[in-house]
């Protein structure tokens, strides 16, 4: 097992027994559970928290309503475990719009809970309503805002060069037409970065936040920020990818079948 992507057998064991309990507390069904963020991401630093994200399903009357119900669940914060879900029908709404950050999870490497069936046909759901100028718009726009808020002055906090660095490789996979931007990190760097100067920085990077805590500062690392400066001014010349019709009945087909599957077991 990568030990980058692990998640110890006491943790998993915890995160398993607060699904349960959600479920049980909700009367819902949990369908996909996985890590988000750092740890999903492949650079978590060793206080990380684990952000663990679910889907989860009602039973057929609570879609029977005129009034739309409250649609997220929202753990409070439990030591190191932030736990929190959204509906399947928010869930599917927000994959109309192209959410990145849904998309995402579907790529995690680390899973926790998943109904086979479900997550398959999510995930082909995802490749045949894929937006790549939505996502194109979400990653730079995230690259920008970090990159503008955080890595000025002599002094950074080192793991934020990450949270540049990530989305502005992901805005340049889907510059390149490769499809939806994979969720773990090393996958982009093995797949973008050919310079060996920049790849050993980031390796380093990589080696040093993975050792830190998330509040380490540290001086700036100029080998990366030449790379963000320059691909974020040539990105401001250059147009997202094509908008095309796309048929989101995959969507509806999906929400009607999950929710009539709830109502049969």
């Amino acid at each position: 097992m990568n030990t980058k992507h692990s998640v110890s057998p006491e943790i998993r064991e915890e995160i398993s027994a607060n699904l349960k309990a959600i479920e049980s507390r909700h009367d819902v069904t949990i369908l996909f559970a996985c890590e988000s963020g750092s740890r999903g991401w492949g650079f978590a630093s060793p206080d990380s928290d684990y952000d663990v994200r679910f889907i989860y399903v009602h039973r057929l009357p609570w879609y029977l309503q005129v009034s739309v119900p409250r649609d997220v669940i929202e753990e409070p914060i439990s030591g190191d475990l932030d736990i929190n879900g959204w509906e399947l029908r928010k869930a599917l709404g927000l994959l109309k719009k192209g959410n990145a950050t849904l998309i995402e999870w579907l790529d995690s490497p680390i899973i926790y809970s998943a109904d086979e069936s479900f997550i398959s046909q999510l995930r082909e759901a995802a490749r045949q309503t894929h937006q790549p100028e939505r996502s194109f718009h979400h990653y730079v726009h995230m690259a920008r805002k970090n990159h503008r808020d955080y890595l000025h002055g002599d002094k950074v906090r080192l793991k934020k060069y990450l949270y540049v660095l990530r989305p502005l490789l992901a805005t340049l996979w889907i510059e390149q037409g490769r499809g939806v931007a994979p969720m773990p990190f090393q996958s982009l760097v093995d797949t973008l970065i050919s310079d060996a100067e920049l790849l050993a920085a980031i390796e380093q990077l990589l080696v040093y936040k993975r050792a830190a805590k998330e509040s380490e500062y540290g001086r700036p690392l100029p080998v990366i920020n030449q790379f963000i400066a320059k691909e974020l001014t040539r990105l401001e010349s250059i147009l997202p990818p094509v908008i095309r019709d796309t048929d989101f009945s995959v969507l509806d087909q999906l929400l009607m079948d999950v929710v009539m599957q709830q109502t049969s077991d």
